[in-house]
């Protein structure tokens, strides 16, 4: 709820505080005291077309501050959604300078008057010749019809969404399948020849590397064969070997006499072995194999050579090529399944938008029942307001399924016999507007979660009766709302729960407007002027006194 107002160097207000408390809140005073300025300066505090004529004369700029105190877990994942503190009281602060610019902030912080407006539109609704009013905005009428229909036609809606967004996720993935299908087709005869081109090559894993080495030898067989042949002479033309095996003759003769000579025969004769029967051979091999190949050389070189060709053309190693023919192979076999998977998909879209169909016939019948009802009751609610021959309808208009339904509503009003439906926003007296908007809410006020309503010229044109009666019903709705209400009727204002009143005081050089929150005896004598007379005498204050207990509630 709104809970306190400051406001500074505003038309004729220099400093103005007011507290204010839950429930009905009334505020009176002269003619030209000031009360409607304070309405027009919370409207320019919610983001309100900022009007430098406002702005005291004399001063640089005005200040209004909205302090709102409020426990909503939707307000909370507002406000931390678009980085602002979520914190109670929440401070609302708009200055406008004499030179016409303006600037807000939230919690301290700058925000932008698209934001502001946006925050501001989940506190208050202003009723009046204002443009903060919920109901004047026609895309708010389905949503509160859908809560006035309560759990049933919510849970159809739901059931609808949820529709909705199965039917969008296939649609949206068969859009995909067919895109990436042209796409590929228009590839294909390219991702063809690239295969064709890679399978060609018949790449081996490593194969590269090996060649590469294989290279290296071939390129070096001359240098390789004569060092192999002269280790080979070396070996065999020296006495190398026969002075070796002459001395595992002589160890052998000897190794009986002691251990150490017996190992030392065995160790020696193990090398003897290896060197005749293991090394000597793989080095004759090794001589042999090491014969220079022209036409291997030039098959190496070759074959490495195209396998260059192909990684700078696809700029990607040999793995990476092998990846890429892995790939465009399995994209051309997409290809090949794809009219199968589009042909799958639509059928499911069919079954889908099918059941969407369902779904949104449903949540429409719902919503044009609950309409109709609704519309009955605030009719109801109407007629006791001095709108006798009032008449509410609920315009529906079909549109495109989405989340939200197939359909767009608006409530349309005729407020006296023989004018047509026309839309609540082409309605032109303001007191008109606040005593239709307030029949909405006290039909609606339980599920309408704006907490602060204020009303502005609510009673004009009315009188007697119909004043007690809209007195009456701003206290029915003041029990889920805070409500501000500015009257000039005593019968609107004996219904308050708290009354303030506004006075101007003309100064040497100046006008200036202050409020006064009014106790008992004082309310008293505020609703004895409102009585009438121009002067206040015992019978004007018995029948305010008598007036305050009519609309006491009870103990």
């Amino acid at each position: 709820m709104l809970s306190h107002i400051s406001i500074r160097n505003f038309a004729i207000i220099e400093s103005l505080n007011l507290d204010l408390r839950a429930g009905l809140n009334v505020l009176t005073g002269e003619t030209g005291a000031g009360k409607s300025i304070i309405i027009e300066a919370i409207h320019m505090a919610l983001g309100g077309r900022a009007d430098s004529t406002y702005v005291r004369s004399g001063a640089e700029r005005a200040q209004i501050s909205l302090a709102f105190d409020w426990e909503d877990p939707s307000l909370a994942a507002f406000l931390e959604e678009n980085g602002l503190p979520a914190e109670s009281p929440l401070l609302i602060l708009r200055e406008i300078s004499a030179n016409g610019k303006s600037q807000s902030r939230v919690g301290g912080q700058p925000v932008p008057l698209s934001l502001l407006k946006q925050l501001c539109a989940r506190l208050v609704d202003i009723h009046g010749q204002y443009d903060h009013q919920s109901l004047l905005q026609p895309e708010k009428h389905l949503e509160l019809v859908d809560l006035f229909g309560g759990a049933p036609l919510l849970a159809e809606k739901e059931a609808l969404a949820e529709a909705y967004r199965a039917y969008s996720d296939c649609a949206r993935s068969l859009k995909e399948l067919k895109d990436a299908l042209a796409r590929a087709q228009r590839q294909k005869e390219f991702l063809e020849y690239q295969l064709a081109e890679l399978q060609k090559a018949a790449l081996q894993e490593g194969e590269d590397e090996r060649l590469f080495l294989e290279l290296q030898r071939l390129q070096n067989s001359e240098k390789i064969r004569g060092h192999l042949s002269e280790a080979y002479q070396a070996f065999f033309a020296s006495d190398g070997l026969a002075s070796l095996q002459h001395s595992l003759r002589l160890l052998e003769e000897i190794s009986s006499y002691a251990p150490e000579y017996q190992s030392l025969a065995e160790a020696l004769g193990d090398c003897c072995y290896r060197l005749e029967d293991d090394l000597s051979p793989s080095l004759r091999r090794l001589r042999d194999a090491a014969e220079a190949s022209p036409e291997r050389l030039e098959e190496v070189s070759a074959r490495l050579a195209e396998l260059d060709r192909l990684k700078r053309k696809y700029a990607a190693d040999l793995p990476g090529l092998l990846a890429l023919e892995a790939q465009i192979a399995s994209d051309l076999e997409s290809i090949e399944d794809s009219d199968q998977r589009i042909a799958g998909l639509e059928a499911e879209l069919e079954e889908r938008r099918a059941l969407l169909e369902e779904r949104a016939g449903a949540l429409g019948r719902l919503r044009r029942d609950a309409a109709s009802t609704l519309c009955r009751q605030i009719e109801a609610q109407l007629t006791e307001l001095n709108f006798k021959d009032a008449a509410l309808s609920a315009s529906f208009e079909e549109v495109p399924c989405t989340e939200n339904g197939a359909e767009r509503m608006e409530f349309l009003l005729s407020a006296n016999r023989g004018e047509e439906l026309r839309p609540l926003a082409r309605i032109a007296s303001g007191g008109e507007i606040s005593r239709i908007m307030l029949a909405f809410k006290c039909i609606l006020g339980k599920i309408d979660h704006i907490p602060t309503l204020i009303f502005d010229e609510i009673d004009s044109g009315i009188s007697g009766s119909t004043a007690a009666v809209v007195g009456k019903k701003l206290k029915q709705v003041a029990r889920d709302h805070q409500i501000i209400c500015i009257t000039h009727l005593p019968q609107i204002a004996a219904c308050g729960a708290a009354h303030y009143k506004i006075e101007k005081q003309s100064r040497e050089n100046d006008t200036i407007t202050n409020v006064i929150p009014l106790d008992p005896d004082a309310r008293v004598r505020e609703l004895a002027r409102l009585l009438g007379g121009l002067e206040i005498g015992e019978a004007a204050l018995r029948n305010a006194a008598d007036l305050l207990r009519q609309f006491a509630d009870p103990a």
